[in-house]
């Protein structure tokens, strides 16, 4: 009697079954636990872009060594700021209660999940920027993790102030209470918006139009408005080169973090900086 193996090797089209059925079972075991978590998205979540999601352990371990290296302090003083932003009982109860009492709360979680803008928020405790520019903020939910920084830049003596752009009329709707206190958003057109502005920019966060000419523009207009240690983070970077190639032309580092999120069927985007040595 032949054997399982001398049958499959002597009958092409036996063969080509078991080897499809393989393949489809060596496929499934990588993406069951995505197409379980979209499921569950599916019929829980209410959000139509913007995903929000936290970010696997592993991941942020990388995230607070990645952002020991950009500003050359300790990996447990970076860690202790992730700490601070997910015990921030304050502000997640402020979120909460903004989306609860919008009329955009049909399209957006109630529960808050920061992803990669809790680098964005240990960058600007860890530098203490004067100015922070945020092209692009949706709801405000970066803009809400900025200003908090800010909030507590201040207590440690270091004042400074946030400014979020948008096209949308009713966009950053969460910033509001005490964190308005700390920045405001400005409507219109961002590229416009940041040609007006006549101060020097510490942090700059580029999240709007994610066509690659709009991103490489903005770039090019925030240069001149940049000082002199500024960090430059894209949000598209993980689309496109125009990050890297501004880094490349004005004499900067640059690097790349990419997100895992934890029980998200998005895959991730991340962080470009683009900074000073």
């Amino acid at each position: 009697m032949k054997t399982f193996k001398q049958i499959v090797r002597s009958t092409p089209v036996v063969r080509e079954l078991v080897l499809f059925i393989l393949r489809f079972k060596s496929i499934f075991s990588y993406f069951s636990g995505i197409i379980k978590e979209l499921t569950v998205w599916l019929f829980t979540s209410r959000e139509l872009s913007n995903f929000s999601y936290d970010l696997s352990n592993l991941n942020k371990q990388y995230l607070i060594s990645l952002i020991a290296v950009i500003t050359g302090k300790n990996f447990q003083e970076i860690r202790a700021y992730v700490v601070e932003l997910e015990n921030d009982f304050e502000l997640r109860s402020h979120i909460e209660a903004a989306v609860r009492n919008s009329d955009e709360r049909h399209f957006a979680d109630q529960e808050v999940r920061y992803g990669r803008r809790l680098g964005w928020y240990v960058l600007a405790r860890a530098t203490k920027p004067k100015v922070i520019v945020e092209t692009g903020v949706d709801k405000g939910l970066g803009s809400c993790v900025l200003t908090a920084a800010l909030m507590k830049n201040e207590q440690d003596g270091f004042p400074g102030y946030y400014y979020g752009t948008d096209i949308n009329p009713v966009a950053g709707y969460l910033l509001s209470g005490n964190y308005k206190k700390y920045g405001e958003i400005l409507y219109g057109d961002s590229i416009t918006s940041v040609k007006k502005m006549d101060f020097r920019i510490d942090l700059f966060i580029n999240d709007s139009d994610h066509s690659a000419t709009y991103e490489e523009k903005e770039y090019e207009i925030a240069e001149s408005k940049l000082s002199r240690s500024a960090i430059v983070l894209g949000d598209n970077a993980h689309a496109t080169d125009k990050l890297l190639n501004f880094a490349l032309a004005t004499n900067r580092k640059f690097v790349f973090f990419q997100e895992k999120p934890h029980k998200h069927w998005y895959p991730g985007a991340g962080i470009g900086v683009a900074y000073k040595a």
